[in-house]
């Protein structure tokens, strides 16, 4: 039992440690497109919580969560993230809710079809676009008020500007993380349980 618990923390900590270096490492974790950055960091969390379950990547989304809100203070991503991501509801909530939901869907969905991977492809879906969804509709909720000093747009245009990036950003987020996601986390999980 202390073997598979510390087996456990071990690859939360691995998960964490990648967490950190899609982060800080140009181009690993984040995409710049213009003003917004295209995110991979999501595929990392959903892995986390197909492999150990969604709390564990609730904890995981956690700690990017964590890091985006730090580095809104310190090293933004973007010049939007110093006025967004300033917000911890903004920052870490959708980041948590990411493995929970990808987690919870994948453990509902799994007995009930014949293959892993049919499991994995929706709940990858469901993960990253709950990601999406959350941040760009607190931002709605939160900056409304101050859309011009956001996006330069005034306060009618906020909701299709976000619309807009739900299409160019997390239509292929999602997409993304439902190819790659389930690709790595069938063997992670295979060799997971199998040493269990």
């Amino acid at each position: 039992m202390r073997s598979k618990q510390t087996k456990r923390l071990v690859i939360l900590a691995f998960f964490s440690a990648i967490i950190l270096v899609q982060n800080f490492v140009p181009l690993v974790g984040y995409i710049p497109l213009g003003p917004l950055n295209l995110t991979l960091i999501h595929i990392t969390v959903i892995v986390a919580a197909f492999v150990l379950g969604p709390v564990d990547g609730a904890l995981v989304g956690g700690v990017w969560g964590t890091i985006t809100f730090i580095r809104a203070f310190v090293w933004p991503t973007s010049p939007l993230a110093t006025i967004v991501f300033v917000n911890p509801l903004i920052a870490i909530l959708p980041r948590v809710m990411i493995g929970l939901v990808a987690g919870s869907i994948f453990k509902l969905l799994q007995p009930k079809v014949h293959h892993t991977m049919a499991a994995m492809i929706p709940a990858a879906i469901l993960g990253s676009l709950t990601n999406t969804l959350l941040v760009l509709g607190q931002i709605f909720l939160f900056y409304q008020s101050k859309s011009q000093m956001l996006y330069q747009i005034d306060t009618k245009a906020l909701l299709p500007y976000l619309l807009a990036v739900i299409g160019t950003n997390g239509i292929p987020e999602a997409i993304a993380a439902a190819i790659i996601a389930p690709m790595i986390s069938a063997p992670l999980l295979l060799r997971f349980h199998r040493k269990s």
